[in-house]
């Protein structure tokens, strides 16, 4: 009876760590997707220090878990106390740092605000002067989802910087307008209009709504995931130490 249950708990213990080493894969995908997305997201995480620190502790969870995963299916099946005990106690530094991390996500939620963008991009946005990297990104950013300032065009009425550095009196930067393609290499529509504030040749959506819109679905599905990974981890431990405990 005995032996059945340890034979039964080995194959618990291969299934979750199967499921670890998945999930681990699925993390590495979605960090390396953020910083190699042709679509702008890249530069949405540059512009945020926290994300961009948040994308490279994505990457190196989804390694290691990658990595456990592996180490304990073989555990597992070879029923190795070394291999389970490493297995159990990385997993555990690596349970105790994701929560922490999603408190600490928690705790800066006021980051990714449409207020904190809005001063922010008030506070430093500089126009065309591509050697700005703030200004830049959130040129590339305009340009990428056809959106204008955070909440539309009217933002920069209220930046001081850019106003001060505006010569011509232009009413909205040049990324604001519309373009056929809406791309970088695409043409504007109207440039003249479009420095003037004419609705025909501007983009009027602010890139808050526009962004949240497009990647609404990947937050809710990257929230999901990383409950679900926890909640494997944890039955893995709990898997790793009975296992641990029933070989002789």
């Amino acid at each position: 009876m005995e032996g059945d249950c340890l034979s039964c708990m080995k194959y618990l213990m291969f299934v979750f760590n199967f499921f670890i080493f998945l999930g681990g894969a699925c993390l590495l995908g979605v960090g390396i997707w953020v910083m190699v997305d042709p679509t702008g997201f890249r530069e949405i995480v540059a512009a945020n220090p926290l994300l961009f620190t948040g994308t490279y502790i994505l990457l190196a969870m989804g390694a290691l878990l990658f990595l456990l995963g592996f180490l304990g299916c073989c555990g597992a099946i070879r029923e190795n106390k070394c291999l389970l005990l490493f297995f159990f106690l990385f997993i555990l530094l690596i349970f105790l740092a994701e929560l922490s991390a999603a408190i600490l996500a928690f705790i800066f939620r006021e980051n990714l605000t449409r207020e904190f963008f809005t001063k922010e991009l008030t506070k430093h946005y500089q126009g065309s002067n591509e050697t700005d990297v703030f200004s830049a990104t959130w040129n590339s950013v305009m340009i990428t989802f056809g959106c204008c300032g955070v909440n539309g065009p009217e933002d920069f009425k209220a930046a001081p910087v850019y106003r001060f550095l505006n010569f011509n009196g232009d009413e909205v930067p040049e990324a604001c307008c519309r373009r056929e393609p809406q791309n970088r290499d695409g043409v504007l529509v109207n440039r003249e209009e479009c420095l003037l504030g004419r609705d025909r040749s501007l983009n009027k959506q602010g890139c808050y709504t526009v962004i949240l819109n497009s990647f609404e679905t990947y937050v809710y599905l990257a929230g999901a995931l990383a409950i679900a990974v926890l909640a494997i981890e944890l039955f893995a431990m709990i898997f790793a130490m009975c296992l641990f405990r029933g070989i002789q």
